[in-house]
């Protein structure tokens, strides 16, 4: 497929997501744009929405947010490989993750579990505070 037709082709942001292999199945890919997990060029969007190449993207997977730009346009769910061509992520997003990733395997940014549940007393002291 050539440039031309690459700008021509009009792909929906959420099967473009799926072709892009960021989620399993559309249906996923359109729940994650419609709840607000995936902005495009900053700002939520409709799952109908036309993907463009240079468009940027923001989406959230578990822990992690990723900010790629459209490289190229398929309708096709192909191969990983293939599929990573279709956009590119830009290294701020890398550093970000690679930072985030670190604080979370050193326990930074989340709270570790305890080490036992509260007894009775305890459980009358956390009430209390909450009513309070």
């Amino acid at each position: 497929m050539n440039d031309n037709e690459q700008q021509t082709l009009k792909v929906r942001l959420d099967k473009w997501l799926w072709a892009a292999r960021f989620y399993k199945t559309r249906a996923i890919s359109k729940e994650m744009i419609n709840g607000g997990k995936v902005h495009y060029n900053g700002q939520r969007s409709k799952s109908s929405r036309y993907a463009e190449v240079g468009a940027t993207i923001r989406l959230r997977q578990g822990y992690d947010e990723k900010e790629i730009v459209i490289v190229k346009i398929s309708e096709h769910r192909q191969k990983g490989l293939i599929a990573q061509t279709l956009y590119e992520e830009t290294p701020q997003s890398i550093a970000k993750r690679e930072t985030y990733a670190e604080q979370r395997r050193l326990n930074i940014l989340h709270n570790p579990a305890p080490d036992h549940k509260p007894d009775k007393k305890q459980r009358r002291q956390i009430m209390r505070f909450k009513e309070s």
